[in-house]
């Protein structure tokens, strides 16, 4: 699990007074959560951005600032609770005095493979039966429909004409 105990004194005073960014996060695998505290310069900021997956609650710890979002503009200011909710478009800068705030959301999901999506036929049904397609040796189902030798093992599909590979 991460170490999560910790005070936010303690992150403030042992990062370098001109370190800017994430200053701490949530670390481990074994979480659902994620959250950082985020320091920004005088006058800096990110580039607008639209977060389509996550929800974030940003609170504003230290230092005053500005939310840009659905054309509008929101001061924060330590103590400020927002909630910014996923497919909008955000921004932060800080003000005069920098910022330091922190978000929290949802662990964002490990990168996967996709699978590709089931064949259709052109009237809509259903693909034909991906039986010749299965490697006799390890089970795997090969993604082309011309594959002659299985990815995974090489062993030669049934049901493939012979020829070159």
């Amino acid at each position: 699990m991460p170490a999560a105990h910790v005070t936010l004194a303690d992150v403030l005073s042992t990062a370098a007074p001109d370190a800017t960014g994430a200053l701490w996060r949530l670390d481990g695998a074994a979480r659902q959560l994620d959250a950082n505290v985020v320091r920004l310069r005088p006058g800096g900021g990110g580039t607008a951005y639209e977060e389509t997956e996550l929800d974030v609650l940003l609170v504003v710890v230290e230092g005053r600032g500005m939310l840009h979002r659905a054309g509008e503009e929101e001061e924060l200011a330590p103590g400020t609770l927002v909630f910014v909710p996923r497919g909008e478009r955000r921004a932060v800068t800080a003000g005069d005095e920098g910022l330091v705030y922190i978000t929290a959301h949802r662990r964002r999901p490990g990168m996967t493979i996709r699978r590709a999506a089931p064949q259709v036929t052109a009237d809509g049904g259903e693909a034909p039966c991906l039986l010749p397609r299965v490697c006799p040796s390890c089970g795997r189902a090969a993604d082309d429909a011309g594959a002659r030798y299985c990815a995974r093992c090489g062993e030669r599909l049934e049901g493939q004409e012979s020829g070159p590979a």
